[in-house]
């Protein structure tokens, strides 16, 4: 037993010392004297544009009810975390400024203020736009007096067969207390007397059971939400008692995690923070409105929250299961048309080997308008092939059932040497990576739990192939992760290449990761936390010298979030040298633009729609030799400072060209399109006098056309033509 725990530990203690040669300290940042927005209220305006997508009436129904339940699932994390955070230094740092100036309270005090009337617009948007629109498809949710008599009877029936098993009420009185409820979970209280006396209880609604059920109709389809069933069938609960009022409500609970990561074993003490997780602190207690004041006072009390974190909303409570309401089956014609990826993609097309592909010229994929089988079929091949000697990955997000792991399990079972560093530490992905870690090591790969201080977020694959000529390194690396199931909705970039500068560099950083080695001077990429900060700061300040030297000078940069307070001042130095900034920012942007001698020559564009935008594209002038780099980092400080990132050049001058036209072909959508003003707020692109482009489906059609030409040119390579009477009076005649 002791040998085993000991072999279990080894990783870990690897990393611990792997990390103090990669982590240097954070450059420290005061409350910055330049406009810089408040990076949780600037959150919310990303929920807003989602939200935007639920109201617009030319989105499909069933669609819009898919956005709708997507704020209500970013609300959720927002508050496990980001709110939670803010409501923990209120009392730990109080006095604690932030980069926009603002105080913990302060930052507390605007976003209830901001989150309660982003409830408000939620729940508007639900009863008095997509309920009624639902209604005119013949899809309806029925109340239990809206049933009729064959209906009730098999709501009945549903609940005596499949509800009334599972169901717990709980009392809560002197000597049972109030139970531990789970994190999100959907609960009734309710108020009972006996003998003049008032009994409070609570009645879980099961989360094993879908949240609505269909009953019968003549006229479309008709659903019961399964709260209102119980709360109908309340009576049969409490036998004894009279039911005086009842109220369906749901805590929102901190579930930021606690870590030691100097623990000896950083496995089980993220096992033992994930459990910690589920009875952290309420931080929302969300009600139904006018909720029988007694039954208020015993949950405010109970759970001791205060005014400011009870969301009182008309229902349903908890809007996360119009997700997959939103697929109900048979009804394709009220959902987007599906963006279908092409397999495989144009640039593997007549590649049955992928090596081979990889050896004639660098290779690009775009996800999801080409399909993620390439990344699965690469680490296959190597997983089967006998000349491939070593496989390196890491992993930050996968699948449930992921075919990279099962890829990586075949190949340790082959004999390759399989390395793979899976980051324990993924928010709200940790206990599905200590899962997938266990079979690894089980399976025989050389498993790595993340780096203590650090979270590994690059995407890379190396694959060491003994070939006639030596030793050779294929390498994708990715915008995304390696997640087959995100990879249908997540748009992003991978590239392959065998060049031998990017391979050198590939085995230095798995060295620095796995091993003992010092962080070396990279050929290429551009690796955090080491050398990606400064090697953005220096990029950013030579386009502000050119233009100031009157050269050509530009920046088009495409991330996920904008953060990072040293970052934007050299933008706004940037800007105000004369350097035109075009920055596509789908989430988080403190930057603000627009404004006079400081950012007018910046503009800010986000782009919410069909799917999310995942991919990182950097875009520098460089006085007229522009280069174009692409990577997992956002600008923000946990990316530059505190995580392994990776950001590479496209050097290849067909995927160069690829790139610029992916960029461009984003800055012409007028579908999808944000702009940021110069107060923060976002409006839609003009588009008057303009065709509209979807850049989303533009590049789905791209990557069917590109697959379609590239089959053209080879059929025609392979075609076989007769010769016939004038074909050979043509060659007399030569």
């Amino acid at each position: 037993m002791s040998e085993k725990k000991n072999t279990e530990k080894k990783p870990v203690k690897e990393s611990k010392n792997v990390s103090k040669a990669l982590l240097k300290p954070s450059k420290l940042y005061s409350s910055p004297k330049f406009p810089y927005h408040n990076r949780e209220l600037s959150w919310l305006d990303f929920n807003s544009r989602v939200l935007e997508e639920a109201f617009e009436k030319e989105n499909p129904v069933l669609e819009r009810v898919k956005f709708l339940a997507i704020t209500a699932s970013n609300l959720d994390e927002f508050f496990m975390v980001r709110v939670a955070g803010v409501m923990d230094r209120m009392h730990s740092k109080p006095k604690e400024i932030d980069a926009s100036g603002m105080t913990p309270e302060k930052q507390f005090e605007k976003l209830t203020e901001k989150i309660h009337e982003f409830a408000r617009k939620q729940y508007s948007c639900l009863h008095r736009s997509i309920l009624p629109a639902l209604k005119k498809q013949k899809l309806e949710f029925l109340t239990i007096k809206e049933l009729s008599k064959a209906q009730k009877q098999e709501v009945d029936e549903y609940f005596e067969k499949f509800i009334f098993p599972v169901l717990t009420p709980l009392a809560v009185d002197t000597s049972r207390p109030f139970p531990l409820l789970a994190n999100k979970s959907l609960n009734i209280a309710v108020r009972l007397s006996k003998d003049g006396d008032n009994i409070f209880a609570v009645v879980q609604v099961p989360s094993i059971l879908p949240r609505y059920f269909e009953v019968s109709s003549d006229n479309g389809r008709k659903f019961v939400l399964l709260e209102n069933i119980i709360i109908d069938k309340l009576s049969e609960l409490f036998e004894l008692y009279e039911i005086q009022a009842c109220c369906p409500f749901r805590i929102t609970r901190d579930s930021d995690l606690d870590i030691d990561e100097e623990a000896d074993d950083l496995l089980e003490e993220i096992e033992r923070s994930i459990k910690k997780r589920k009875r952290g602190d309420p931080v929302r207690l969300e009600i139904i409105a006018k909720c029988d004041e007694s039954l208020k006072d015993f949950l405010v009390d109970m759970l001791g929250v205060n005014s400011k974190e009870v969301y009182e909303v008309p229902g349903p409570i908890d809007l996360t299961f119009f997700s997959k309401f939103g697929g109900l089956d048979g009804l394709d014609n009220l959902r987007f048309q599906p963006i279908v990826p092409v397999n495989p993609p144009a640039d593997f097309f007549g590649y049955e080997d992928m090596f081979e592909a990889i050896r004639e010229k660098d290779r690009m994929v775009h996800h999801p308008y080409e399909s993620f089988d390439s990344v699965i079929k690469f680490v296959n091949q190597a997983a089967n092939d006998k000349d491939v000697l070593a496989i390196k990955q890491t992993l930050y997000r996968v699948s449930g059932n992921s075919p990279i792991i099962a890829a990586l399990i075949k190949a340790a079972e082959n004999g390759k040497q399989v390395t793979v560093l899976v980051e324990l530490k993924a928010r709200f992905d940790e206990e599905n990576n200590i899962g997938w870690a266990k079979k690894l090591e089980k399976a025989g790969c050389h498993v790595i739990y993340g780096l203590a201080g650090l979270k590994t977020h690059c995407k890379i694959v190396l694959v060491v192939r003994r070939e006639a000529d030596g030793i050779r390194r294929y390498l994708h690396m990715g915008t995304g992760n390696y997640n087959d199931i995100t990879a249908r909705f997540y748009t992003d970039i991978g590239m392959f290449t065998c060049n031998e500068e990017f391979g050198m560099d590939a085995s230095s950083l798995f060295n620095v990761i796995t091993g003992y080695s010092t962080p070396p001077v990279y050929n290429k990429m551009k690796v955090a936390p080491t050398g990606l900060r400064s090697f953005f700061e220096e990029m950013i300040k030579k386009e502000t010298a050119n233009a100031k030297a009157g050269l050509p000078s530009g920046i088009i940069a495409k991330v996920n979030s904008l953060v990072d307070p040293v970052i934007i001042k050299l933008l706004y130095e940037a800007s105000q040298a004369g350097v035109k900034i075009t920055l596509i920012v789908r989430g988080i942007c403190c930057l603000v633009p627009g404004i006079e001698g400081i950012s007018e020559n910046i503009e800010i564009r986000s782009i919410v729609g069909q799917l999310l935008e995942h991919s990182r594209i950097f875009i520098f002038e460089n006085g007229g030799d522009k280069k174009i780099y692409m990577g997992s980092a956002d600008w923000m400080q946990r990316n530059l400072d505190k995580r392994v990132e990776l950001v590479f050049p496209i050097e290849d001058p067909e995927l160069i060209e690829r790139s610029f036209g992916i960029i461009d072909t984003m800055l012409n959508d007028t579908v999808n399109t944000r702009i940021q003003n110069s107060d923060t707020t976002y409006v839609l692109v003009d588009r008057r006098g303009k065709k509209p482009h979807n850049c989303q489906r533009e590049f789905a059609d791209m990557a069917k056309k590109a697959l379609t030409s590239k089959r053209s040119i080879i059929q025609e390579e392979h075609q076989f033509i007769p010769l016939t009477k004038e074909h050979l009076k043509e060659i007399q005649d030569k």
